[in-house]
């Protein structure tokens, strides 16, 4: 017990001074996650190119411009539909009078006497846009630093190629260290692209089902939607909170209604159909670990943090994984299903 607090002691106490200097360091450290969050997604369609002739630095050309021209088409949509917001704002604060005087009165049948300036206030058009803004906001702040993160995503790419050679070259052994390595990066770039794809998806269907009912600002909604979509869980439905405030003062309760279900069904699906089946349930975190992820990433990093939490504690856990010593804490991090089939396994071994 006595060389155990010890070591005990240490670990804590590096633990606090890594969290710590990653705090005062994430002006510097965000722009750099995100360009490797970039280059991780855009390296197998860099492979791919370069497996069907096409030159590297042409490759990387084509890769960047699709990035510049994402992030431009990004940077338009929120700022036109926030000026549109702005603009329409007190039309939707009448629009919201008159459905919060209707609702009054009805829940007043029943016997409840509650103030019009709280309904008002639970339905404030301002107060569906605050998570918004705030996310956007610190993505904005971050967009300052573009031509860094831009910089960054193409060194990135043009050393990936070279990179398990610099590994071969400093391990000890590399027999036995690559694998853990090739295994380590081909799920980060597995889950990263294949997150990302069934993200879009995820927006484009929002984007669609809302612009059908009418709700204004569906194309904005479809890319909080594909955003909020890299938080397991707990994202859909904050992304889906704005949208129904939104759909309720446009139309009503009845819309509003549709618009849950229809978010509900798109969530539902794909989170838990079509996902699973794309991804695979060894990827899996535990719905505790996620939610603990949001926070402390959005403490450490912010919005940025939160965005990318579950990116992030899935690294963490992936190369965790990929060591036999540290495997335990893999499966700590991870869904029940995977403790328990991981638990079937060692008790067959036992048996055997």
């Amino acid at each position: 017990m006595e060389r155990i607090k010890p070591n005990i002691l240490i670990t804590t106490a590096a633990f606090v001074l890594i969290v710590a200097g990653l705090r005062v360091a994430s002006p510097i450290i965000i722009p750099l996650l995100l360009a490797t969050f970039i280059a991780v997604v855009a390296a197998p369609l860099q492979f791919w190119l370069r497996s069907k002739g096409v030159p590297t630095i042409l490759a990387l050309l084509i890769i960047i411009t699709m990035v510049l021209l994402i992030v431009f088409i990004v940077i338009a949509l929120i700022s036109s539909s926030l000026g549109d917001f702005s603009s329409n704002l007190p039309l939707y604060q009448k629009q919201l009078k008159e459905k919060v005087d209707v609702v009054h009165i009805w829940v007043e049948t029943f016997g409840f006497n509650i103030e019009t300036d709280q309904f008002y206030e639970a339905f404030n058009p301002n107060n569906a846009m605050k998570l918004v803004t705030k996310m956007l906001a610190g993505l904005s702040g971050v967009m300052k630093n573009s031509f860094l993160i831009l910089i960054t995503v193409i060194f990135i790419l043009l050393e990936a190629a070279g990179f398990p050679a610099k590994i071969r070259a400093i391990v000890a052994d590399p027999s036995q260290s690559l694998p853990f390595f090739d295994k380590f990066i081909h799920n980060i770039q597995r889950y990263m692209a294949l997150k990302t794809i069934i993200s879009i998806g995820t927006g484009i269907l929002v984007s669609i089902f809302l612009a059908m009912l009418g709700v204004d600002f569906a194309l904005l909604w479809g890319l909080v939607a594909f955003l909020m979509n890299y938080i397991p869980n707990i994202g859909s439905i904050l992304a889906a909170i704005p949208a129904v405030i939104l759909a309720f003062i446009q139309f009503g309760g009845g819309t509003a209604l549709i618009t849950i279900g229809g978010y509900a069904a798109i969530n539902i699906t794909i989170g838990n159909f079509l996902e699973p089946r794309i991804m695979g349930k060894g990827l899996g975190l535990s719905t505790l670990v996620v939610f603990l992820s949001l926070i402390f990433w959005g403490w450490v990093f912010g919005p940025v943090g939160m965005l990318l939490s579950v990116p992030l504690t899935m690294t963490l856990k992936i190369a965790l994984d990929s060591n036999d010593n540290t495997r335990w804490i893999a499966l700590l991090l991870g869904s029940s299903a995977e403790g328990s089939a991981a638990s079937d396994i060692q008790i067959d071994t036992r048996n055997e």
